[in-house]
């Protein structure tokens, strides 16, 4: 059941360990780096390093699932491939929906987030928030037109100089960590811990991202296992050990300022401090953005090789092709974003919710789906049944803001009914003797996208199903249920 945009177009080399583990790194070590350590030290105090610890343990089984499942079904449709093959077409369209159109909407956010440090710590006016922020968004989009290749050396330049600048802001803070400050240990007690996870919880989003650029890795069986476990050290280890510093060096102070990565920089190098945070604000938004385009791109381009977006748009799904009119597609919906967010004066949290909910559903579904697919009793299956009962725990959690992703659900849903409703007429005009109207394909050539089922009043015959899903050989199917 392998979509149309997971064949290759040819054997041309792809990303490595190096480029992919720079976009997985940069797809979670997001804007929270800049404010998360603040606001969970206030929540929890110096127990909020229990809750960096807990989250880091959290994301394993969730980073795994989709690390398993990208390397062993590398396709630019990410989860909602897998959820194509596990759940069908319409739970498919749906994820596909909630990413494309519901996550893009964090893309504005990021790029909002960005331009307001650098004005904050560089001292430039508030006005000129909207115009840094299409800056921000310009070069990313720039990147992702010469392909995810590019894209990649790009994200390395930028995740080298990000974790270069944060070693940098810590290796001044660290003379400034006091023991006493890290007593007492559970100030406001174990509900203040709950609070830092559930913060803690966004910060250490974005591991499905990776499933979208599967296959354009060279090796992805090799290269994704390994950048995700590489990314999980260095995502985990870079929010641990600011999270401590930030404690330690601030103290009972540390959740006070808006800006607490500035305050920490402050205290090894006045002159230093501004420049510092406003170098990782604009790399961390230049970061993400990069990362989620080269994603929201290829998700579009298998969206419309599968039917669930105009066809117009399928052009680059495959691997080693550059999607370029999915970007341009892209573009358009944040810019759509982009300009809500300015006519409702640069209010973030709607689009953060949207963006959230779509996140939450994902995820719960998709790990869903990876308890299907993958074989019962293995360790990856054990990792996607552990990670389903974390979703599900967050989509409790998220149940008041799931309003954007179920409105999503409903469009994904309205496109299955009108063309099982299509279908339906076409066979009983076919049953009449009646010919199609000009410019509609006769019912018999209309094939449903691959891995969507027909009604069982409405199957073919077996050859032309085994067609239509596009069935791989015996050999194909053995080694997809090789144990992981």
């Amino acid at each position: 059941m392998t979509s149309p945009a997971a064949r290759p177009r040819s054997r041309t080399p792809g990303l490595g360990v190096i480029q992919g583990t720079a976009l997985y790194i940069a797809s979670v070590l997001g804007t929270g780096l800049l404010v998360l350590p603040g606001l969970a030290a206030e929540a929890a105090g110096p127990a909020s390093i229990v809750a960096v610890l807990a989250v880091i343990g959290l994301s394993v089984p969730l980073a795994g699932t989709f690390a398993v499942l990208a390397a062993r079904y590398p396709d630019p449709g990410g989860v909602a491939s897998y959820v194509r093959r596990a759940l069908g077409g319409t739970a498919a369209r749906m994820t596909g929906y909630w990413f494309m159109f519901g996550v893009c909407a964090g893309a504005p956010v990021v790029a909002v987030l960005g331009a307001e440090y650098v004005t904050a710590v560089a001292g430039i006016d508030r006005s000129m928030v909207p115009v840094i922020a299409l800056a921000i968004l310009v070069p990313p989009f720039a990147a992702n037109v010469f392909g995810v290749r590019v894209a990649g050396w790009v994200q390395f330049v930028l995740t080298a100089l990000l974790l270069t600048v944060v070693v940098g802001v810590v290796a001044l803070a660290a003379p400034a960590v006091q023991p006493a400050n890290f007593a007492p240990f559970l100030p406001n007690g174990w509900g203040g811990v709950g609070t830092a996870i559930s913060l803690f919880v966004w910060a250490f989003a974005g591991w499905e991202v990776g499933t979208h650029i599967s296959g354009e890795f060279r090796d992805p069986r090799r290269a994704i296992p390994v950048g995700t476990a590489i990314a999980l050290v260095v995502t985990g280890a870079c929010y641990l050990i600011l999270q401590i510093v930030t404690v330690g060096a601030l103290g009972g102070t540390a959740g006070d300022g808006t800006v607490p990565l500035l305050e920490l920089a402050r205290l090894g190098s006045t002159g230093f401090g501004a420049v510092a945070v406003g170098t990782i604000a604009a790399i961390v938004a230049l970061g993400v953005m990069n990362a989620y385009l080269a994603a929201f791109a290829k998700l579009g381009a298998s969206l419309a090789a599968n039917r669930d977006l105009p066809a117009w748009f399928s052009a680059g799904a495959e691997s080693g092709g550059v999607p370029r009119r999915a970007l341009a597609l892209t573009g358009v919906v944040v810019l759509v974003y982009f300009s809500l967010m300015l006519w409702g004066g640069l209010e973030l949290t709607p689009f953060i919710l949207v963006h959230t909910s779509s996140m939450v559903a994902i995820y719960a579904v998709g790990m869903v789906a990876a308890v299907r697919l993958l074989r019962r009793g293995t360790f990856g299956w054990w990792m996607a049944v552990v990670a389903a009962v974390l979703c599900a725990g967050m989509l409790v959690l998220a149940i008041g803001s799931l309003l954007p992703a179920a409105a999503l659900a409903v469009a994904a849903l309205a496109v299955t009914l009108v063309r099982r409703g299509r279908r339906r007429m076409g066979a009983t005009r076919e049953s009449r003797g009646e010919p199609a109207p000009a410019g509609e394909p006769a019912p018999a050539a209309e094939v449903a996208p691959a891995g969507e089922v027909a009604p069982a009043s409405e199957v073919a015959p077996a050859a032309e199903v085994a067609r239509a899903a596009e069935v791989a050989p015996a050999a194909e199917v053995a080694r997809d249920s090789v144990r992981i």
